[in-house]
């Protein structure tokens, strides 16, 4: 299992369309293409034996590297260091500028050695299809082709490249102080002829206009907070996570990345989740990125308006995951060839939740919508009418029970967060209606919203705990509900809220960790623990900082930071020797930390603004 690097020990590239990992000892053991959905081409990360790789990296035992990335940028940089010399990589992905899909997608490699004398060893190994489909190679000078059916790749590079077996190639090249050398690894159609040879004068102006390229869009930022370092690098990984043409931001770039290293809580997490997408245009419009809230908040009411007029009975507007195209179609299979990482099989491709009912999504879609009025938009007639709609299906289907927010495979319950998130969505739509003046069903609308209130505050409070409990009936806590205060369901500071984060400071918060709920209190139908939830962590210093809780809040907050790896990237959970686990980098955890740095800013900032007693806070 030594084979396997850290899921932490990783920098992400991408091109807005797909994107790799790529491990501070230079070797791709990710890249999915043509899109994040596709099958893998590079998947040791799976499987170190049948996934492929492609490593560039310096021939010495001794070597120690550090890696890290171009400031505010998507472009990462692996320095090795060795008693000859120190040599440095740089990795990235030309951003896509057009908004329109494409087979074509680039991985671009420079080496250069910055002192005395650095030896490089390059070794290409694709496998097509997660390793499922044969390829032929073709070895014609600096060029190596590799093709399968239905995808050609391409590896050009000025250090010499020589077969390794039948399949792959291999090259290695010394480089002396100031010398440089590249390889550019280019997958496209099936029959299209290899690009121009790349000369250096022209791959490093790729590079400074990649550079500009992000150096630009992070300036157009409007944070002006005490972490901006890490809420850039959030940003980035958000805007790397999102498909350009459709504006549609999958859950994480992975498959099959354990939440317990050698069980079965392995999941693919390439797909648009309706709840990750919409509290996402929330951390964006905080940040000012208007563009990209805009582009989601397009393609969810795309999504809803899929099913026009009433939907009939038993048939949910919404499913709560699509492709990125907004293809609902995502049938889970296991790759019964890979081991998993470090053995934690099955390795699953598509997801089987797709088919489960989580009513807490009409919530959060709603929440996205409303949050669209800040960006001076309206809904058009028929947008309007698949909306009302949506709402009034939900009307009768609310009172239900579901599988939830955490897609347990357990069986439903009546869980208290979908109800939460079910009065959410009947407010915003109530808002929307008045706002921009629309027809609607207030009455129906209204009367439901009140009786959700009244059955949360009764059948979702529990006496023995003092708190609102995970599902009605039962006493299990549930993390999911730190976003009450964030959405207005209760006033931060109200008695049976503060309760309530009392109870989950208890039960679930360990050294300023959250987990999502205990399973052994609640099982989930799936055998083993996990991790602490990153996510559950930063919603924590939210509500703690809305609680007025803000010196527990900004040192939980500076705890979790340091949870992140070597460039700032975090994975779905913290293991309990603070190790990063689940598929990585995730977008739920990262555009929380931009909702709790800035809930964070705010409330330090009321402190310092308070008269006679600067920046001192007023409780715990």
């Amino acid at each position: 299992m030594e084979r396997y690097p850290l899921i932490a020990d990783h920098g992400l590239v991408g091109d807005l369309q797909t994107a790799a990992l790529i491990s501070d000892e230079g070797v791709v053991d990710w890249f999915a293409a043509p899109r994040f959905d596709s099958p893998g081409l590079f998947s040791a990360l799976l499987d170190h034996d049948r996934g492929g790789w492609f490593s560039l990296s310096v021939d010495s035992p001794d070597v120690r590297t550090k890696q890290l990335y171009y400031p505010d940028t998507a472009i990462l940089v692996t320095r090795f260091m060795s008693p000859d010399g120190v040599g440095e990589l740089l990795d990235w992905m030309p951003p896509d500028r057009t908004g329109r899909p494409t087979d074509r997608h680039s991985i671009k490699r420079v080496v250069r050695c910055m002192r005395g004398t650095v030896r490089f060893t390059l070794e290409c190994r694709p496998r097509f299809d997660f390793g499922r489909a044969q390829h032929e190679l073709e070895l014609d000078g600096r060029t190596a082709c590799f093709r399968a059916p239905g995808m050609s790749a391409f590896l050009q590079s000025n250090i010499p490249l020589e077969r390794d077996g039948a399949h792959d190639v291999r090259g290695s090249l010394t480089l002396g102080e100031g010398e440089q050398a590249g390889a550019s690894f280019t997958v496209c159609g099936p029959d299209e002829a290899a690009p121009p040879l790349p000369d250096l004068e022209a791959v490093e102006g790729e590079l400074w206009d990649t550079v500009d390229f992000w150096q630009n869009w992070v300036r157009t930022t409007r944070y002006r907070g005490r972490w901006p370092d890490m809420v850039h690098r959030s940003a980035i990984t958000l805007k790397l996570l999102t498909y350009l043409p459709t504006g549609a931001p999958i859950a994480a770039a992975t498959l099959g990345l354990p939440e317990l290293v050698g069980g079965e809580r392995n999941w693919d997490y390439r797909y648009t989740w309706i709840r990750d997408g919409s509290l996402s245009v929330r951390a964006l419009l905080d940040l000012g990125f208007v563009e990209e809230a805009a582009a989601f908040t397009s393609w969810l009411t795309e999504r809803v308006g899929e099913r026009t007029g009433r939907p009939t009975a038993g048939t949910q507007p919404l499913q709560i995951m699509y492709r990125v195209d907004g293809d609902p179609w995502l049938p889970e299979e296991t790759l019964d060839h890979f081991e998993g990482y470090r053995g934690s099989f099955p390795v699953r491709v598509g997801n089987a939740a797709v088919d489960q009912v989580q009513l807490d999504i009409y919530g959060e879609a709603l929440y996205a919508l409303a949050q669209g009025r800040g960006l001076d938009t309206q809904p058009t007639y028929r947008g309007w009418q698949a909306l009302s709609s949506m709402l009034d299906w939900l009307a009768g289907a609310w009172d239900n029970r579901d599988e939830g927010i955490w897609e347990t495979r357990g069986g439903p319950q009546d869980f208290t967060y979908s109800r939460v998130m079910s009065w959410v969505a009947f407010d915003r739509g109530l808002r929307l209606a008045e706002e921009f003046g629309r027809p609607a069903a207030r009455d129906t609308w209204r009367g439901e919203r009140d009786r959700i209130f009244e059955q949360i505050m009764t059948r979702g409070w529990s006496e023995r705990r003092g708190a609102l409990v995970q599902h009605f009936g039962g006493d299990v806590l549930d993390a999911s509900l730190l976003l009450i205060p964030r959405v207005g369901l209760l006033n931060p500071t109200d008695p049976v809220w503060l309760s309530t984060l009392d109870a989950i400071d208890r039960d679930l918060v360990k050294d300023n960790l959250v987990y999502r709920y205990d399973p052994s209190a609640s099982p989930d139908g799936l055998r083993g623990a996990e991790g602490t939830f990153s996510l559950c962590t930063f919603l924590y210093v939210d509500a703690l900082a809305r609680a007025g809780r803000v010196r527990r809040a900004r040192f939980s907050f500076e705890k979790m930071l340091t949870y992140a790896n070597h460039v700032g990237l975090f994975s779905e959970e913290i293991g309990p020797s603070g190790e990063q686990l689940g598929n990585f980098p995730q977008a739920f955890t990262h555009l929380s930390l931009i909702m709790a740095a800035n809930t964070l800013d705010d409330a330090l900032d009321r402190i310092a603004e308070r008269p006679g007693n600067p920046g001192r806070p007023a409780t715990r």
